[in-house]
C-alpha cells in the first residue's frame, strides 16, 4: 500500500516532526521480491524532495521511516537510520553508552557497521544474536536487549526491525512511549477508507487502501485521534508477522543495571531523545 497517509498527511507525521529533528531522514521499503529499499539522506526531511515523493509514491507491504536528531556521529548517510543487516531494517529511538565494550561484545560482526552511531552497533548485536539463536529473531532481540540492560549504560533501547514479512517492536524502559494500532479492514466501522481529522480540525488525512486492507503501526506518538491506539508496556515486545497476526511477552523483566538520567546525558544526546521513529506494516 501507499505510504502517503503515515508519512506525510498524518496530522503528527514525520514530516512535521523533521522540524525539531533537523538531522537526517530514512525510509525503508521492500521490493516485490523480498529485497529491501533504504533511501536516506542526512538533511531535514521536509526541506527534501525525495522524501515527499517517497512518502507519496513508494509502495511495500511495510514501510518503516525515522526522522533524526543526531546525538551520536557525524551527519552522514552511514549514521542515518533506517539501518539494513542481513535484508532486515532497523530504527532506533534511544541511546546507549559504553561503545568499546558493546563492540567488545560483537566481535568479528563489528564488521557488520559502516557508521558510528549507538544504534547501529545495537542493530549488529541483535543481528549477532539472531543467528547464535539459529535464525529466531525473536530469541535475538530477547538476548541482545537483555544483555545491554544488564551491561551498558541506557537512556532508551526503544526499536522496530522488520523482514519482508514480519515486524518486531520494542519497548524498553519506560523512558520513551512506543505506541501501536491494530487497524482492521475498513478501519473502526469495517466499511470506510481512511478519511479523518487532526484534533484541531485543520488536517485531513486519507488512505483509500485502507478502505480494504487491515495495517498494524507502530509509532513514536500517536499520529491520529483512532481510539485504537495502545501503549507497549515497557520491556514488551511485539511481533507481527506477515498474516498480521500479533504476539506479544516480556523480554525483558529487569529493571536497566545502570539507567542514565536524562540531566545526566550530554547536551546533543539530551536533545535527540524525541519523536524519531514511525512505521507501519500493512
Amino acid at each position: 500500500m501507499r505510504a502517503t497517509f503515515w508519512l506525510l498527511e498524518a496530522p503528527d507525521s514525520l514530516a512535521r516532526q523533521s522540524r525539531s529533528n533537523p538531522d537526517g531522514f530514512g525510509i525503508g521499503t521492500y521490493e516485490p521480491d523480498g529485497s529491501p529499499d533504504v533511501d536516506k539522506r542526512p538533511v531535514a526531511a521536509y526541506e527534501d524532495e525525495l522524501f515527499a515523493r517517497e512518502a507519496r509514491e513508494e509502495e511495500s507491504p511495510t514501510f518503516v521511516a525515522h526522522v533524526r536528531y543526531a546525538s551520536t556521529g557525524a551527519l552522514t548517510i552511514d549514521n542515518t537510520h533506517p539501518f539494513e543487516q542481513r535484508a532486515r531494517l532497523f530504527a532506533h529511538n534511544g541511546w546507549i553508552g559504553d561503545l568499546p565494550k558493546l563492540e567488545s561484545r560483537l566481535g568479528e560482526q563489528i564488521e557488520l557497521v559502516r557508521g558510528e552511531t549507538d544504534s547501529e552497533r545495537f542493530f549488529a548485536l541483535i543481528t549477532s544474536e539472531i543467528e547464535a539463536n539459529g535464525g529466531d529473531v525473536g530469541a535475538g532481540i530477547v538476548a541482545a536487549a537483555a544483555w545491554v540492560a544488564a551491561e551498558l549504560p541506557l537512556y532508551s533501547i526503544n526499536f522496530v526491525l522488520s523482514t519482508p514479512t514480519d515486524m518486531w517492536a520494542l519497548r524498553y524502559p519506560d523512558t520513551h512511549e512506543l505506541l501501536m494500532l491494530e487497524r482492521a479492514s475498513g478501519g473502526p466501522t469495517g466499511a470506510r477508507h481512511l478519511d479523518a481529522a487532526s484534533p484541531a480540525g485543520t488536517v485531513r488525512v486519507r488512505s483509500a487502501a485502507l478502505g480494504g486492507r487491515a495495517a498494524t503501526i507502530f509509532a513514536s506518538e500517536q499520529m491520529d485521534e483512532d481510539s485504537g491506539w495502545r501503549h507497549l508496556d515497557p520491556g514488551e515486545l511485539v511481533h507481527v508477522d506477515g498474516a498480521l497476526r500479533t504476539t506479544s511477552r516480556t523480554a525483558v523483566e529487569a529493571p536497566p543495571a545502570h539507567l542514565v538520567p536524562l540531566e545526566d546525558l550530554e547536551p546533543r544526546a539530551a536533545a535527540s531523545q524525541r519523536r524519531p521513529v514511525a512505521n507501519r506494516r500493512a
